[in-house]
């Protein structure tokens, strides 16, 4: 378990290094605080632990774990103060709380790094290696003073953690970062409670083997590491979670987009492909694409109007009513009716009524109405009945003719003009 922690703390510091470049100072001490954690379990990792404590300095694995503890804490009190930045008032007075305490655990670290090597090197008994540091040097005032030390700068700032990121998941208006927060704060609390029990063990030590607590310390180091690790992965859990809804709204909007910009090439920016090579696609990014594949498919709704009788829309409305999501499925069945009239060339110099509005406000909820749009099957039957009952555009002699080889004449101002970016339909 310590080597499987240690590679996945490692491999989140890996992932998250381009930050120390590009990213903003909470995504850098966020960095920091990865970096450190994973020295940490790295140091308790038995194989480098013997390594370390058989070197010329004996329990430098103790000595290793305790500063890249004390740099991880420090940077997730560095997290807190970045992300929440100046307090605005009163109501933010835990904000400027945290501060002041950041403040000072930032004044106070060097001094207490320092501390912690000058008592590792001159009071604390290291005659030989130890199985667990801190049993070791339990009743000994000199590894005392030093576990003292570090201890409670390691639970007062996480304690500061552990009360900053509670509120903060109490707030947090989407689920998923609730729950992260929720898990980095119990990482804290564990590191608050767990230094006050190793301090009053350190003084007055109990009867318990070194084996026993080393077990103990471990199984906590891997506890709030696994934690901690969850909670910080939230954000690029909830970007990979948004990538794959874009990816699969993609998907299945492929169908309908392509009859459209099939029947009305001028519309689309780019000539459709064989679904594999749409999914395959990696220019423009998936949001980008996302969004124009929903204006290219109410742009080619918008044209369907013409090739739609005026009481097309009220026969589907009908027709839909025993559908178990209506609305959907009315306007699939006008979408298909009107392809239909579309394809047989019949056309409409005045376009039909528009589909009802919906109360659609962004591209996610636009690329979801079209998906259910897009699922609702229309049989050719119902499509035939749909023209009897509402009748057919007349048949435009231009289209016919521009099919034996001669040019379609210009169509009325505006009735087909392709729509750029700031002609998008209004979504309700």
């Amino acid at each position: 378990m310590l080597w499987i922690v240690a590679a996945g703390m490692t491999a989140t510091a890996v992932w998250r290094f381009p930050v120390l470049r590009y990213g903003d100072p909470s995504q850098r001490a966020l960095w920091v605080c990865s970096a450190g954690f994973a020295a940490a379990v790295w140091c308790r990792v038995p194989q480098v632990k013997q390594a370390l404590d058989n070197s010329p300095v004996t329990d430098l694995s103790a000595l290793g774990k305790y500063l890249t503890s004390l740099v991880a804490i420090l940077a997730a009190l560095r997290y807190i103060t970045a992300v929440y930045g100046e307090p605005s008032g009163d109501s933010d007075r835990h904000v400027a709380v945290s501060r002041r305490i950041s403040r000072v655990a930032h004044t106070c670290a060097l001094a207490a790094m320092v501390a912690l090597v000058v008592l590792f090197f001159t009071v604390v008994d290291r005659s030989r290696p130890s199985t667990d540091f801190a049993s070791a040097q339990a009743g000994q005032w000199g590894g005392a003073l030093f576990l003292t030390i570090q201890y409670t700068y390691l639970g007062v700032a996480a304690a500061t953690c552990c009360y900053q990121w509670t509120r903060a998941a109490r707030r947090a208006e989407k689920r998923a970062l609730r729950i992260g927060l929720a898990l980095m704060a119990t990482a804290m609390a564990i590191y608050t409670i767990y230094p006050i029990l190793r301090t009053t063990m350190t003084w007055f030590p109990p009867e318990v083997s070194a084996h026993t607590m080393r077990t103990v310390a471990d199984s906590v180091t891997m506890a709030v590491a696994c934690l901690w690790a969850a909670g910080a992965a939230v954000p690029s859990t909830m970007a990979i979670s948004a990538r794959w809804t874009a990816w699969r709204a993609l998907q299945k909007l492929h169908p309908l987009w392509t009859d459209l910009v099939t029947a009305f090439p001028h519309l689309a920016l780019q000539r459709p492909g064989a679904r594999i090579t749409e999914s395959l696609r990696c220019a423009p990014s998936l949001d980008v694409r996302l969004d124009r594949r929903t204006q290219e498919i109410a742009g080619g709704i918008e044209q369907l109007r013409h090739h739609a009788s005026s009481d097309l829309r009220s026969v589907a409305e009908d027709l839909a009513e025993s559908h178990d999501d209506p609305e959907a499925a009315a306007e699939a069945y006008w979408i298909r009716a009107a392809q239909q009239s579309q394809k047989s060339g019949r056309r409409s110099a005045v376009p039909s009524r528009k589909l009802r509005e919906k109360p659609l406000t962004s591209v996610t909820s636009e690329a979801n109405w079209l998906a259910r749009v897009a699922a609702v099957p229309v049989p050719p039957n119902l499509v035939r009945i749909m023209h009897e009952r509402a009748g057919e555009p007349p048949v435009d002699l231009a289209l016919q003719t521009a099919g034996r080889g001669q040019a379609v004449p210009p169509c009325r101002a505006g009735s087909d003009r392709v729509k750029g970016p700031t002609d998008r339909p209004a979504r309700g």
